[in-house]
């Protein structure tokens, strides 16, 4: 059974709807690597660890159109998650590289019977 216009437009609409509360939950949004310090009391090193945050940035210009504005922020949000996620990982190795070096722990010592 064909759906009537009252239902072509019903799902228009929701389409609409989606697209533009798509758009308005991702605008602008950027992902960033952050560094946080904590501190080994077993080795005495202070030591890092990178995670991802997402944080909102400035709107952009330019933008015309609902389409061309959706493209744009999950291109934008897309290749910051990319770029961010390489810099944490290479980064999360290098401060384990770091600690590893600096806290070299000795062998349990060995009683001799």
């Amino acid at each position: 059974m064909p759906a009537s216009r009252f239902e072509m437009r019903t799902n228009a609409v929701r389409a609409r709807l989606a697209a533009t509360m798509g758009c308005l939950l991702l605008s602008a949004c950027v992902v960033v690597p952050v560094t946080t310090e904590g501190y080994d009391p077993d080795c005495q090193v202070i030591t890092h660890r990178m995670a991802l945050q997402v944080r909102q940035a400035q709107g952009l210009l330019n933008c015309e159109g609902r389409d061309d504005c959706l493209r744009q922020y999950l291109a934008i949000f897309g290749v910051t998650a990319a770029v961010s996620g390489s810099v944490m990982l290479v980064g999360n190795v290098v401060y384990w590289a770091e600690e590893r070096a600096a806290c070299a722990r000795p062998a349990p010592a060995t009683t001799a019977s």
